[in-house]
C-alpha cells in the first residue's frame, strides 16, 4: 500500500476535516482528497462519510484506520532506525511541546543551550495547556512533550523528568507575602486561576479534594484568565493571587515584582513529566536532548 495515501487518510480521520488534514500535512486540500479517493478506489470501499458537518470514518474506514496506524508506526520506526545509523551533526527539525509552567522558563532555556550546541538542528518549542500537549504528542505532531500532569490517554507514555513546586503568587506588599495562610483566609481574596486543562489547575483541584474535601470553585474563584502569562500579569497588577509553578516566576520573585505564600494543609510539589507517543522510537535528536537536559536539571 502507498503509505502516503494511508497517512493522508489517517490524518483526515484524526482531524475530522480535509482542510485541517491538509494544513497538518503541509499540502493542499485537493491533494489530500485525491490521495483518499485513490485509496478508496484501490480498496473498493467507501472509507469516509462526508455527508455531515464533520468527516467521519465508515465501518470499513474505522477498521482500516486501526491497521494503518500500525503500518505507519512501523514505517516511522524503520526510518528512525536508518537515521540512527547516520553519523555527524544533528540535522533536521526537533519539535517538542510543553505546558506553560515547564515551557516558560526551564525548558526554553535548555532548548536555547541545546540549539547553540547543535547549529545544524532546527529546534521548535510549542507551548499549550497540558491536555493539548498530550494530544499533539499522541497524534505525532510533536515528538516529545513536557507536562505538569498526566491526563489519561491510551496513545502516550509518561516518565518522570524533574520536580517542581507550585506556590501561591501574590502582588508586592500583599499581606500573604512570606506567610502560610489558611483556606479560610484564601476565600477572602480574589483567586485567579488558569483555564481548565492546565497542569497546575489539575494539581490544585486534586489537592483540595483529597486533603481538604473542597472544590476549587468553593474558594470563590472570580477570574479565569487562560494560561500562565495572563494570570501572572494580573497578579503583578494587583488584581488577585494565583497558584503557579515556582520555576516560572523565579525571575519575578528575584526582581520583587511578585511575592509568594504557602497554603496550610496543601502539598503542592509535583513531578514534571516527559510524554512520548506509545510505541514510537526515539530519534537521535530526542535522545541527545534528553541526555543534555538531564545533565543540567537538578
Amino acid at each position: 500500500m502507498d503509505t502516503r495515501q494511508l497517512r493522508a487518510f489517517c490524518t483526515v480521520v484524526e482531524r475530522r476535516s480535509f482542510s485541517q488534514a491538509a494544513e497538518r500535512l503541509g499540502v493542499t486540500q485537493p491533494a489530500v482528497s485525491l490521495q483518499v479517493r485513490a485509496l478508496e478506489k484501490r480498496l473498493g470501499a467507501q472509507l469516509l462519510d462526508r455527508s455531515g458537518r464533520r468527516v467521519e470514518p465508515t465501518e470499513a474506514g474505522a477498521r482500516l484506520y486501526r491497521g494503518a496506524q500500525r503500518l505507519l508506526s512501523l514505517e516511522d520506526d524503520l526510518l528512525t532506525e536508518l537515521a540512527e545509523e547516520a553519523e555527524g551533526e544533528l540535522q533536521g527539525t526537533f519539535e517538542i511541546g510543553a505546558s506553560t509552567g515547564p515551557g516558560g522558563v526551564v525548558l526554553s532555556g535548555l532548548l536555547c543551550d541545546f540549539a547553540a550546541a547543535h547549529p545544524h538542528l532546527q529546534v521548535a518549542l510549542s507551548v499549550f495547556d497540558t491536555q493539548s500537549v498530550v494530544e499533539r504528542v499522541a497524534d505525532r505532531t510533536l515528538e516529545l512533550g513536557v507536562v505538569g500532569a498526566a491526563p489519561k490517554h491510551r496513545g502516550v507514555d509518561y516518565e518522570p523528568f524533574f520536580r517542581d513546586t507550585v506556590t501561591l503568587a501574590c502582588p508586592p506588599g500583599h499581606p500573604f507575602a512570606g506567610h502560610t495562610v489558611t483556606l479560610d483566609e484564601l476565600r477572602g481574596e480574589t483567586l485567579i486561576v488558569m483555564q481548565d486543562g492546565a497542569g497546575v489547575r489539575r494539581l490544585i483541584e486534586d489537592e483540595l479534594r483529597a486533603r481538604a474535601g473542597v472544590r476549587l470553585r468553593d474558594l470563590g474563584v472570580r477570574l479565569e484568565l487562560g494560561l500562565q502569562e495572563s494570570v501572572t500579569s494580573a497578579v503583578r497588577g494587583g488584581y488577585g493571587v494565583t497558584f503557579i509553578s515556582r520555576l516560572s516566576i523565579e525571575n519575578d520573585l528575584a526582581a520583587g515584582t511578585l511575592t509568594e505564600a504557602t497554603v496550610a494543609g496543601l502539598e503542592l510539589e509535583r513531578e514534571v513529566l516527559l510524554v512520548r507517543a506509545a510505541g514510537r522510537s526515539e530519534t537521535r535528536a530526542a535522545r541527545s536532548f534528553l541526555e543534555f537536559a538531564r545533565s543540567r536539571l537538578p
